[in-house]
């Protein structure tokens, strides 16, 4: 039985590259088709892909390991040219597989090659896997980080002009692409590490089903998390703002407000603002779980704060605050419509106090901290009352932190207003 073999060139750690060949089995039956499959030998390891492609023995030409047109009219002329195409397609993608993994430089097997294979590179390849896990997450309720992976694919299906990418062809080649396009249209590294680090969740979401094997294509892109500079505004601007006039303009009041009731409450993040619920507030204790993190935080219920919840009519909804207001209605929607509107109305409002950076209901977080930290508050004291739990050795130094040393720096700061 003969066979055509596809030699490799070029030599990576010294070691040959993986052979394919293209062999014909005839059937034990007289007068039936046999089958062809292809042969995958690599470091004298042999593995084989059934193609499901049939024959007769009289359209295999056994000397040259190729096919026989017997046939000038009819459709079964037009079978055998067809295969004929589809067997040179199957070779070129077999040959893009080798190639790919010998030039990671590191060892493989002729498993990994035919796993590679058999998994359909144009029906469900990377964006495919891609979107079907951001609908189970929907589904399971991991709102947030389907959101996420949303974003990521967005943008580099933008990148990819939305066409699907076989998973051969996700490699660092594609990814060092990819950073150099983010940059291209002046996206920030730290925003390009955000979507990188988005990919690499996907893509090892795919290793663990075995959609394809790890090749580490984040291996030469930039993952890490830089230093921002934190956006804050001193006291004497926090007064301004709780000060201006804004009868008039009732929507910029509510953002205006939402940005105070972060800041009385040590920097409250927006959606957990948006989802506090009144059965939140117990005996003078607002107890709230960062939807971030999941930790548990607890702040002391000031006078300023309880100014701003009767401000507002929340009848007939269990929220504290009126962001989700329509309990038909979807919350999530209402929450990301509302954080919108607020962040827009706080521009607004610091381009008309004329502050030098775009104020933003983070800025109240950080101002918070910055103020905390002018007023010699100690930084554990400032990180527990903020809900950081990103370093280590903070959170294991707070977890003895008693957090009535957190209420009294944040009426130490209130009180200062």
């Amino acid at each position: 039985m003969h066979a055509c073999s596809l030699p490799w060139p070029g030599n990576f750690n010294n070691k040959r590259m993986a052979t394919v060949k293209v062999k014909f089995r005839a059937s034990s039956v007289a007068d039936r088709e046999g089958s062809l499959f292809y042969r995958i030998i690599h470091n004298r390891v042999v593995r084989q892909v059934n193609t499901g492609y049939k024959l007769f023995p009289s359209e295999w030409d056994a000397l040259h390991a190729g096919l026989l047109q017997l046939s000038n009219e009819g459709p079964r002329h037009a079978y055998l040219v067809a295969l004929k195409s589809r067997i040179a397609e199957d070779k070129t993608r077999l040959e893009r597989i080798i190639a790919r993994l010998g030039r990671t430089g590191e060892n493989y097997t002729a498993e990994e090659v035919v796993k590679l294979y058999l998994i359909p590179s144009d029906t469900f390849g990377f964006l495919a896997f891609a979107r079907m896990l951001i609908g189970q997450l929907e589904q399971i309720g991991k709102t947030r980080t389907a959101e996420r992976y949303t974003t990521v694919i967005n943008s580099f299906g933008r990148f990819r002009g939305q066409n699907e990418i076989p998973w051969d062809e996700v490699n660092s080649d594609l990814m060092i692409s990819y950073e150099a396009y983010l940059k291209s249209r002046g996206v920030c590294p730290n925003t390009s590490s955000y979507y990188m680090r988005g990919l690499r969740a996907i893509y090892n979401r795919a290793v663990e089903k075995e959609m394809t094997v790890q090749r580490e294509p984040f291996k030469y892109v930039y993952t890490g998390i830089g230093k921002t500079v934190k956006r804050a505004v001193p006291l004497k601007v926090i007064r301004q703002i709780r000060d201006i006039d804004l009868t008039l303009f009732p929507t910029m009041d509510f953002a205006r407000d939402v940005f105070m009731f972060s800041f009385y409450t040590r920097g409250m993040s927006f959606i957990d603002m948006a989802y506090l619920k009144k059965k939140d507030l117990q005996n003078g204790i607002l107890s709230y779980r960062r939807q971030k993190t999941g930790q548990q935080l607890f702040v002391k219920w000031e006078k300023p704060m309880q100014e701003i919840v009767d401000k507002y009519n929340t009848v007939g909804t269990p929220y504290l605050l009126p962001v989700i207001k329509d309990m038909n209605a979807d919350a999530r929607r209402q929450y990301k419509n509302a954080a919108h509107l607020v962040n827009d109305k706080l521009k607004k409002l610091g381009v008309r106090l004329g502050l030098d950076i775009p104020l933003t209901s983070y800025v109240a977080r950080h101002g918070w901290a910055s103020i905390a930290k002018s007023r010699n508050i100690p930084l554990a004291t400032i990180s527990e009352a903020m809900g950081h739990d990103s370093e280590k050795t903070t959170r294991i130094y707070l977890a003895s932190l008693d957090t009535s040393s957190v209420d009294k720096a944040n009426s130490q700061i209130l009180k200062a207003l």
